[in-house]
């Protein structure tokens, strides 16, 4: 009992890497060679990771944002182009198509798992409508099947945002291999860490070959191509942006896939444990799980039920932190940030997706934790939410600004 008193004086972060002495040794044995961009590890991370998605190539870049970047060029976003991406999701999905000059079109979630309503998609689509992005929300996947024949109907690419969903499937198939393109994110609170990186895999060469290029200014080779080849001689093909990655990043990687498998495994075992002691917890419900899917359980998302205890979600959230819980919200819709609303107008609405944020927390889990630490997360929402009296779950939680 004195250690858990002890530990519940930390902050418990809802993500953290995993780093151990086998990523150091592999960090410094690329730091130690001759290259530190545009070398063997670069390609050795895309190998690595194209088998373990079932892919036939994979295009690592600097960033998730750059992945999604390289994509939507690739597919030859352009102005007046409508991609649709759903409501709930980080700004760099709908970002990405405006870097392009193409038009974001907001797309409402389901309720109960806050993946992208196949029905409003395709409610959605216009005659500009070039593509569909399917965010796999939390790491569950979305309904691929549902997805793919609304953009086979229509004549539509379709993206997987699957910054969350790296190690997780849909139908066995494993995501990376299902969209056209798939983008990944190797920020430290995701599946695998290259401290900042991202990727895209798709089973098209000519789609892979251009975002090559995209990510190295628009030309055709490399410094270390050239140097390989003897020649200086280089041309820019098409306009593209420095988003290379190195090849220190692509070491921690290619070890950091080596223990992926673990790492799901350790996600998966803290999400049961978070809906066994969920069971009787008033007021507060996960997010539900789908049968036919596999989920990375990138985050433990709970939705608080603010009308029914008459306490609202960021009374909730501050208690938590208050108790050196880190807990986050992930997301406010993207509509209502001040510079889309300055740009596209404040008459953007998802009811769903309006209503569930307000309802949201992600609670913390990465490999890392242990059993005890989801024990103290729920003993302090269960105490919070038994401890509300008749009278305040009576009392009308006071508004929420659009900020939350």
């Amino acid at each position: 009992m004195q250690n858990l008193e002890l530990k519940e004086t930390w902050m418990l972060p809802y993500g953290k890497q995993t780093i151990d002495a086998q990523d150091v040794e592999a960090v410094l044995a690329a730091i130690s060679s001759s290259m530190l961009t545009t070398g063997p590890a670069v390609s050795q991370f895309e190998a690595r990771l194209a088998e373990a998605t079932r892919s036939t190539s994979a295009v690592a870049v600097s960033s998730g944002t750059a992945a999604l970047h390289a994509a939507f060029d690739a597919i030859g976003i352009t102005a007046g182009d409508e991609v649709i991406v759903p409501a709930i999701t980080f700004v760099a999905t709908s970002n990405a198509v405006i870097y392009c000059g193409g038009t974001p079109v907001f797309a409402d979630v389901d309720q109960d798992t806050l993946l992208v309503d196949p029905i409003d998609v395709e409610r959605k689509i216009t005659p500009r409508t070039k593509a569909i992005v399917a965010m796999d929300y939390a790491g569950q996947p979305c309904d691929y099947d549902r997805l793919r024949a609304i953009a086979d109907k229509h004549n539509l690419i379709l993206v997987a945002d699957s910054c969350h969903s790296l190690g997780a499937s849909f139908k066995s198939h494993p995501i990376g291999s299902v969209a056209d393109l798939t983008c990944f994110s190797f920020h430290p609170v995701k599946a695998i860490t290259t401290c900042e990186g991202g990727a895209t895999t798709t089973n098209d060469s000519e789609l892979a070959a251009r975002m090559k290029r995209f990510r190295s200014h628009g030309i055709d080779n490399t410094h270390s191509q050239r140097t390989q080849a003897g020649t200086h001689q280089y041309d820019m093909l098409s306009l593209g942006c420095n988003y290379r990655i190195s090849d220190l990043q692509c070491a921690l990687g290619v070890s950091q896939l080596n223990k992926l498998p673990a790492f799901i495994d350790a996600r998966e075992n803290i999400a049961k444990l978070y809906q066994q002691q969920f069971a009787d917890i008033p007021f507060a419900n996960l997010l539900t799980q789908k049968s036919s899917r596999t989920s990375a359980n990138h985050l433990v998302v709970m939705k608080w039920d603010h009308q029914a205890s008459g306490v609202s979600r960021d009374e909730l959230f501050q208690h938590l932190r208050n108790e050196q819980i880190g807990v986050n919200v992930h997301y406010r819709p993207v509509y209502q940030h001040s510079w889309y609303q300055n740009r596209f107008g404040q008459n953007l609405s998802c009811p769903n997706s309006d209503a569930v944020y307000q309802q949201i927390v992600s609670l913390p889990v990465f490999p890392l934790m242990q059993e005890i630490d989801v024990y103290r997360v729920v003993k302090t929402i269960r105490q919070f939410a038994t401890a509300l009296t008749p009278q305040a779950i009576t009392r009308r939680p006071a508004p929420l600004t659009a900020a939350g």
